[in-house]
């Protein structure tokens, strides 16, 4: 489903066209001035890690032969689930807490280089310390998800891919952190890497609570840029295909919804479910943005395009209308809604003029279209590239408690001021 180009009433004056255009160009322009220094960067750090890379890359190919045997006896799709049945990642009991899911691991810092990045590294956390100073949840109810490990991953992603990741160079590129590719592989792994495998193991998590109680939040994840085989921007695990493929296995799911409404196309869980029936794809992103990937919009099932400039009460409308489309199109058993809040005004990268209010509006609807359908529901919070991002999540799980959608300890109403 797609929308017209933004165009001028008489109450909107050719400046404001123009600033948009201009907003589209400096957003743009800041990733691409990001992707220079990172390539300047690596040319000029080449000399000093090209002996470190040859020897990890070495003693990672070796150390791989091993897992990669049992994989000749038997057929990918056996293997995968024999894998998912096996994994640990649904054990964490949850039966007496809220389905909201957090470690303090998933918070990222490492000597300030976490900010050479736009995204809020320490946000997830941020989200809970709001939520617990209201008295919307406490400590001893969040959810603890363990990690996913290698043959967790492995359910999707490929030996070839995560070897990469031994390799800090790779590392860098992916997370778009340029002095990271300087770091000993086993630092990123510790500080950077594992942050985002807890992550995952949120989100693969969240599937069967939300199945278990009807909705769940991952306060991290959302990592749409992640495929089977490859990784990008700040994206380094695919958790939403991973989550998917436990819930076809464990749950006995065979209908999935992915709602994706971060302002950046999901390119990586399209990549991922482009061919497969059992998952439909709603996409509503700035087609004038990272990623560009148009192999990957040929397997979007609803693509909805929202030009640079799009304000609040024009976002809203347009996602009525495309809930109206999905709930027609398809019948899930499970939605899995990444909701990005990178489609505020004045982020830097979304390019889009969604007030905070119209974040709380649009994350009500979504909540609004599963429970009156009563099909569980999956959240996750994925993009946002302002500090006021993790207010605003937090301001929305408050409304969504307060509608009755969700379920947490309420004891006051105040709203967070951000």
């Amino acid at each position: 489903m797609t929308f017209p180009l933004l165009t001028l009433s008489p109450q909107q004056p050719f400046w404001k066209f123009r600033t948009h255009r201009v907003i589209a160009n400096t957003t743009e322009s800041t990733r691409n001035l990001c992707k220079s220094t990172l390539y300047l960067f690596l040319a000029l750090a080449t000399p000093f890690i090209a002996y470190r890379c040859f020897n990890s890359s070495t003693m990672f190919w070796s150390s791989s032969s091993s897992s990669s045997q049992p994989a000749t006896k038997i057929d990918a799709e056996s293997l995968r689930r024999q894998r998912i049945n096996s994994s640990k990642l649904y054990q964490p009991d949850a039966s007496s807490k809220v389905p909201v899911i957090y470690s303090s691991y998933y918070d990222i810092s490492f000597l300030g280089i976490e900010k050479l990045h736009p995204f809020d590294s320490s946000k997830w956390g941020r989200i809970c310390r709001f939520l617990m100073s209201e008295g919307y949840l406490e400590k001893n109810s969040i959810v603890d998800p363990l990690e996913a490990s290698t043959e967790d991953l492995l359910v999707v992603h490929t030996e070839a891919y995560l070897n990469s990741l031994k390799n800090s160079v790779n590392v860098a590129r992916i997370t778009e952190v340029p002095p990271v590719a300087m770091l000993p592989n086993w630092l990123v792994q510790m500080k950077v890497l594992y942050p985002f495998r807890r992550q995952v193991g949120g989100t693969v998590l969240a599937a069967k609570l939300a199945k278990d109680q009807g909705w769940a939040i991952n306060v991290g994840g959302g990592f749409h840029h992640c495929s089977g085989d490859r990784g990008g921007g700040f994206c380094a695990y695919a958790d939403i295909s991973l989550c998917i493929h436990f819930a076809f296995v464990r749950l006995n799911i065979s209908r999935v919804m992915i709602i994706d409404l971060d302002a950046h196309q999901g390119n990586g869980h399209e990549r991922d479910f482009g061919n497969d029936e059992r998952v439909y794809i709603l996409d509503m992103y700035n087609p004038g943005i990272y990623p560009f990937d148009m192999t990957a919009r040929n397997y979007i099932n609803q693509k909805v395009e929202v030009m640079t400039g799009t304000t609040t009460d024009e976002y809203l409308k347009q996602l009525d209308k495309a809930l109206a489309v999905a709930g027609s199109n398809f019948a899930p058993e499970l939605i899995v809604y990444n909701a990005g809040t990178d489609i505020l005004d004045g982020d830097p990268l979304g390019g889009l003029k969604v007030s905070p209010d119209g974040v709380i509006q649009r994350d009500e609807k979504v909540f609004r279209f599963a429970r009156e359908r009563n099909i569980p529901i999956v959240m996750v919070t994925s993009g946002g590239y302002m500090k006021t991002s993790a207010g605003v999540i937090a301001n929305s799980i408050i409304n969504l408690s307060k509608k009755g959608l969700i379920e947490t300890n309420v004891h006051s109403g105040r709203k967070i001021m951000i």
